[in-house]
């Protein structure tokens, strides 16, 4: 055997191999990494993608929290006035209502010194009569001494 011939043939080999493999093997090996590298590139895209709706998702909450947060602390404000509100409601009504039951026995004492007085006076004015009869020894016609029974009565 000779050493040249052996030398071309594997380079004859070699080459029929290489350009086999550059037909039918390299083309499907190139296309998978093809595939791979894009298949990457666009799990990157879709997380960042993720990472941005996320960050998005993030200060919506963050912004619904606060807006919740303003709109309960507004309730509880208005509550809290309200509650004053009809706090000082409540004690205006019991102020009118307690001026109200104050006149009311105001008026019925003043009525019932009237009534007293009245009493008193018609009870002097048959004592005076009584006493009057006694120290004259006399009946005192009451019907023809209204006059001075009623002028006495008014005098005390």
């Amino acid at each position: 055997m000779n050493i040249n011939m052996t030398l071309i043939g594997q380079t004859i080999a070699f080459a029929i191999f290489v350009w086999f493999c550059i037909k039918y093997v390299w083309p499907p090996i190139s296309s998978a990494l093809h595939e791979r590298q894009k298949k990457i590139a666009d799990g990157l895209d879709a997380a960042s993608r993720a990472s941005r709706d996320l960050e998005l998702a993030q200060e919506q909450a963050a912004q619904t929290l606060r807006e919740s947060k303003e709109q309960s602390s507004q309730i509880l404000e208005q509550a809290n006035k309200r509650a004053s509100q009809m706090i000082e409601e409540a004690r205006e009504q019991a102020r009118a209502e307690g001026e109200r039951l104050v006149a009311s026995a105001r008026a019925e004492i003043e009525q019932e010194i009237n009534r007293a007085k009245e009493e008193l006076r018609v009870q002097v004015a048959t004592l005076a009569v009584a006493g009057a009869e006694r120290v004259l020894e006399a009946s005192i016609d009451e019907k023809a001494h209204r006059k001075l029974l009623d002028k006495l009565a008014a005098e005390l």
